[in-house]
């Protein structure tokens, strides 16, 4: 996940907060985990392995602990912190899939703090289209309870129709949502060489991890050394992502998958220009681009290339129903209307308002990076979101 200012420059590493004594502790601990990996496995592991520990480490990685993650208070704000607009247009897209299928179930991947599972039935409500049910897939135990809080608390009278689940339901119906999922996935770390393609490792030297390089394999080549990148060259792909995304094919019988997050199309994503890749990391609202630092505090993320997204969604059967940037996606499911709807007259909530619209849509905030993207099976009419800007012909 990452925050809505994620244009920080990586040229300087920004000043870091200092360490709280538990903060201190659990870093440590994460560490020595990480360390006992590398040690274990001859001295280097894949930074594949490094980013998943680091995050997912079961009670001490960063997304497996109890460590305050969204909002003001945390790392970074995803949009459904900002506010309800967000959800009240995603909501439209749902509306219209739900009532194409005549019913089903939504299932949201990776819930966060419950923000846009709680408005999104809230919307759905009074637009008289409620999922059959609502399921949550979420690993995370400490997040599980912020979803139960928050969904107790903005949505009492709905939350039977909530449900928590561990694994991909089989035979779905209906509408997979993940906001900000993808981006968190543990990525493949490369670099080009005179020589061809290195796979980036994670050791341990002098007191801190340390990048190591060893050749690609061969499938590493093939899918790299195409793409015709010059020597120097770092970036990233996603394995883990596109097994998510065959993964959640499998389990869908009928239905859609929405996908929000930052990246590109594949030619953006790997430009000439991007030579050190997309990884960034968050903590407390600062951004820099150094992951083997503060381990099990940061977030790490990589941008999304939407092609790979695409192009696995289609090997597994599924269809493209659109692409398209946030701004336009959301302008497209009636952002307009909510913001006519606004009282000028009460200053303080149409500001708030007004203040979430410009961080959603404008270029320079989460507008034009963050993109959309919907992939479905037995779902034959354009969804609203799409038909405003399609750029299915970019991918």
């Amino acid at each position: 996940m990452c925050p809505h200012h994620f244009q920080t420059s990586m040229s300087e590493m920004p000043t870091l907060p200092s360490l709280t004594p538990e903060e201190q502790a659990h870093q440590e601990k994460v560490t020595c985990r990480l360390r006992e990996e590398i040690t274990a496995s001859g001295g280097v592991i894949s930074f594949t392995r490094f980013m998943e520990l680091a995050l997912y480490a079961p009670g001490l990685g960063y997304y497996a602990a109890g460590k305050h993650k969204f909002g003001e208070k945390g790392d970074f704000i995803t949009a459904p912190e900002l506010g309800p607009v967000f959800a009240r247009c995603v909501a439209r897209t749902c509306h219209s899939l739900l009532n194409q299928l005549g019913g089903g179930d939504i299932l949201e991947v990776g819930a966060g703090s419950g923000a846009l599972a709680a408005e999104l039935l809230l919307e759905l409500a009074s637009l008289g289209r409620l999922p059959d049910r609502y399921l949550i897939l979420e690993l995370s135990a400490d997040l599980h309870e912020r979803q139960l809080e928050t969904l107790r608390h903005k949505a009492p009278d709905l939350f039977e129709r909530v449900h928590w689940l561990a694994e991909l339901p089989r035979d779905f119906r209906g509408l997979v949502l993940a906001n900000e999922l993808l981006d968190a996935l543990p990525v493949t770390r490369f670099k080009i060489t005179e020589n061809g393609v290195n796979e980036l490792f994670v050791g341990w030297e002098n007191e801190g991890f340390v990048w190591r390089e060893k050749p690609g394999n061969e499938s590493m080549r093939a899918r790299i050394l195409s793409l015709g990148l010059p020597p120097g060259y770092i970036s990233e792909f996603n394995l883990h992502a596109e097994a998510w995304v065959r993964s959640v094919a499998d389990a869908l019988k009928q239905g859609a998958l929405l996908l929000i997050d930052y990246g590109f199309p594949r030619a953006e994503f790997y430009h000439p220009q991007r030579v050190q890749g997309t990884l960034m990391c968050h903590y407390r609202h600062r951004a820099h681009d150094d992951p083997l630092i503060l381990a099990g505090l940061q977030d790490i993320t990589a941008h999304v290339d939407f092609t790979g997204i695409a192009e696995t969604g289609i090997g597994a059967g599924l269809s493209i129903l659109g692409y398209t940037s946030q701004a336009a996606f959301l302008l497209d499911c009636g952002l307009e209307h909510i913001m006519a709807a606004s009282d000028p007259d009460d200053v303080r909530a149409h500001l708030a308002l007004t203040q979430q619209v410009k961080k959603l849509t404008l270029p320079h905030e989460m507008g034009e990076l963050y993109k959309v993207i919907v992939l479905g099976r037995g779902v034959r009419e354009t969804l609203p979101g799409f038909t405003l800007q399609d750029r299915r012909g970019r991918l």
